[in-house]
């Protein structure tokens, strides 16, 4: 309704434009008014025929250099209009409409730096391009999106804009174009430290972290993704005609449940948060490359489990959930994790990565710590927001043998992140 009022009321000026010249030519008389008069007459036809040209019904297209890629990247992209009817244009104007997702940068070196001022990396991105097509029937726009952040975003509009050279008349229209990106969160270099584990055969301690204890073979078994290509048992394979590997006495402590808080808190710490998932994308990669079995729960808005199992999908699984997280729900972390204490195994070692700390938060800790093997916490915040009452959880949590990492901006911008798990 609104655009076609606004085509009605430029066709109108357009006309009363063209009566009045007309009406001037046949009150006056003489060659300057006639001069005028049809001097003015292609003008007024380009107007007209600019009034109905349908640039609705171009072919808008949009096209990336990646669709996947890790926080801080950068993605080309081209904007291709395609039009059948080669009406003469003296400008266009192209500007990318971006998601809520993208305002903001995944500045890979200055973040960690800045985690105490989390406005710092809001930014209000805005791409406009300007070409004269001409009579061209194909306009292509390249721009570049720097420092993508972390998640899945969806481009979805494309608003195109161009009109006569006077500013008579000016036509706009949305494209609606959809591409996905996803970045990826990115490793941070860590450094597991004294983790102590004892084999079944024996109670001898051992410092290095092993993913299983390939000495001792306890048996044999079918071939599965994933497997080592030194764990095949040639022997058996040649009997049995098919690809069979050893089986090894696992290690007491390899079974390592990572947890990530994910939970919404009234002065929750976006930095800091990205920080987290790092930290836990990093965890895991560290911890399935030197134990036998890594799960991870996720706690948030909706809790997500990924079992201790081999299973060579698990890590695609995880990446993607990682990827999407984002800080959520009206429950308190100490609730949501007494509904999933089920899944942490009494024998197991938990690894909490969390942003935030209160005097619920240490009950359920308590909690944990009687109930599994092993509990390291790991509290990522940047040190000027670290409350007074935090201090003293933490202090209080290391004397009862609750192993406490306290990472600020100072470590995360390390070159090497060192977590202690016991």
């Amino acid at each position: 309704m609104k655009s076609t009022l606004s085509i009605a009321g430029k066709l109108s000026f357009l006309v009363f434009l063209f009566l009045l010249l007309f009406v001037f030519a046949m009150f006056q008389g003489g060659f300057l008014s006639g001069f005028l008069f049809f001097g003015f007459l292609p003008v007024f036809l380009y107007h007209l025929g600019l009034l109905v040209y349908p640039i609705g019904k171009w072919e808008v297209t949009r096209e990336l250099s990646n669709h996947v890629v890790r926080t801080g990247d950068r993605v080309a992209v081209t904007v291709r209009i395609k039009r059948s009817v080669p009406f003469p244009l003296y400008y266009c104007v192209c500007e990318e409409v971006f998601p809520d997702t993208l305002q903001q940068v995944g500045d890979r070196t200055e973040r960690h730096r800045h985690m105490d001022r989390p406005d710092k990396l809001h930014v209000n991105r805005t791409i406009k391009k300007i070409v004269f097509p001409g009579f061209r029937r194909t306009i292509e726009l390249p721009y570049v999106i720097e420092q993508i952040p972390r998640g899945e975003h969806r481009l979805y509009a494309v608003r195109v804009r161009t009109g006569d050279v006077f500013g008579m008349v000016t036509k706009e229209h949305t494209f609606h174009i959809e591409n996905q990106i996803a970045a990826f969160p990115n490793e941070l270099p860590v450094r597991l430290l004294d983790r102590v584990s004892s084999f079944e055969q024996g109670s001898a301690p051992s410092k290095a972290i092993h993913a299983t204890n390939t000495n001792v073979a306890s048996g044999i078994r079918a071939y599965m993704p994933g497997d080592k290509f030194s764990w095949i048992d040639w022997k058996q394979t040649a009997k049995k005609n098919t690809f069979v590997t050893k089986e090894f006495e696992q290690e007491k402590s390899t079974d390592t449940v990572v947890v990530l808080d994910a939970c919404h808190y009234l002065q929750t710490n976006p930095l800091a948060f990205e920080a987290a998932v790092e930290l836990t994308m990093s965890l895991l990669g560290s911890l399935n490359r030197q134990t036998a079995q890594t799960g991870f729960l996720s706690v948030g808005e909706k809790s997500a489990y990924f079992p201790l199992t081999h299973d060579p999908l698990k890590k695609d699984w995880i990446n993607w959930h990682l990827t999407s997280i984002q800080p959520g729900g009206e429950v308190p972390f100490p609730v949501k994790l007494r509904e999933e204490m089920m899944q942490l195994a009494s024998g197991a070692t938990v690894v909490l990565v969390t942003t935030h700390m209160d005097e619920e938060y240490e009950q359920i800790l308590r909690r944990i710590g009687r109930r599994t093997k092993q509990l390291a916490v790991v509290l990522v915040q940047a040190s000027s927001l670290i409350s007074q009452e935090e201090q003293i959880i933490v202090h209080q949590l290391r004397s009862e043998g609750i192993v406490m990492n306290v990472l600020t901006e100072k470590e995360l911008a390390s070159s090497m992140i060192e977590v202690t798990l016991s």
